[in-house]
């Protein structure tokens, strides 16, 4: 009787490792095991097998599928030795409710519950019983292949992403406005050059000819810190002057019948398609800090600022010498108020 009671103690205990195991790493996300893989060594084998889940998972299967048939074999065989007929009637009901409650059940809301602390205490026992059992889920793992059409890595999509961050934010894990800057990051690749950028009729620009003398009212006055420089037309961009070069060469003396053509350096430019995250490596990589926007004709469609780039995340940044939040609309405004003004 002692050696039936162990025998389905051990059965319903193995079952109920690999449920719990199973529902535990099933349930644990992908960037949880990458944090912990950080942490600990266990964290570096759950990231493994989290993302490269096949083998394991066979391992899981077939040890819990041995477990449960052989253990119920000798359940059987010993059930038929030590148990009355009248027993034996009611026993297989019993260990059944047991199985249920106690191999699946149970095990699987713990799994699910505590995922990360189970994950990471199977972790290595479970490499080990991959690497034990390998030539049968080699075997297995082949045949999955063959029906399944291949393996499918673990991956995520932005909308996911949008969804954990929307749950954090509720349950107060992330901050509202570390919720709101990740949600914008996303407009990034849905944002061009010309949306974000300040229209040509908002421009401002200095004549390549104009001299120091002349260009120092215009400097002084000006809150940018960079102008295009232009020939005869806004459309003959000529380069980009910095504020602070002006001023030095101001300060340095220099004689008033200095171009500006002189101060100048080489303009970037950007087509008005390109989208936010290109931008903002273009801005990296250039180390400038404006880039002259070009419609489809070549013309100049506007100015964009690696400072607009970084407002599609945080939203409008003022400093003390901004008079507008969004020059696009100031744009749009005086639009409106010429066409006004020509109607009447």
């Amino acid at each position: 009787m002692l050696e039936l009671g162990i025998v389905v103690a051990l059965v319903i205990i193995a079952s109920a490792i690999c449920s719990g195991t199973e529902a535990a790493l099933f349930s644990l996300r992908i960037s949880k095991a990458r944090e912990l893989a950080k942490r600990s060594n266990n964290g570096k084998v759950l990231a493994n097998i989290k993302e490269n889940p096949d083998r394991p998972t066979s391992a899981i299967v077939i040890f819990n599928n041995v477990a449960n048939i052989v253990g119920t074999f000798y359940i059987t065989v010993l059930a038929t030795k030590h148990l009355s007929v009248a027993t034996q009637a009611w026993f297989p009901w019993l260990l059944t409710a047991a199985i249920i409650l106690f191999s699946e059940l149970m095990p699987k809301m713990l799994g699910v519950r505590h995922a990360a602390t189970i994950s990471s205490a199977m972790a290595r026992p479970l490499y080990l019983t991959t690497i034990l059992m390998t030539p049968l889920v080699w075997l297995i793992e082949k045949m999955t292949v063959k029906l399944m059409g291949g393996t499918q890595p673990m991956r995520t999509n932005e909308d996911e992403i949008r969804l954990m961050t929307s749950v954090g934010e509720k349950c107060g894990a992330i901050e509202d406005d570390e919720a709101h800057m990740i949600h914008q990051v996303f407009q990034l690749n849905d944002r061009t050059a010309g949306d974000i950028m300040t229209p040509r009729t908002e421009v401002s620009y200095i004549r390549c000819l104009a001299t120091l003398g002349e260009a120092k009212q215009q400097i002084a006055q000006s809150q940018h810190s960079r102008l295009i420089v232009v020939g005869e037309t806004i459309d003959e961009v000529k380069g980009i002057v910095l504020k602070g070069a002006v001023l030095q060469a101001i300060v340095e003396g220099k004689p008033d019948n200095t171009t500006i053509c002189d101060l100048c350096e080489d303009a970037q430019f950007v087509s008005q398609g390109m989208q936010a995250d290109e931008l903002l490596e273009f801005f990296k990589t250039s180390r400038r800090h404006l880039a002259v926007v070009t419609d489809r004709f070549n013309g100049v469609a506007g100015v964009v600022t690696i400072e607009d780039v970084i407002e599609v995340i945080t939203g409008e940044i003022m400093d003390e010498t901004d008079t507008h939040m969004d020059m696009r609309e100031v744009a749009l405004s005086n639009g409106l108020k010429r066409v006004k003004v020509h109607s009447a």
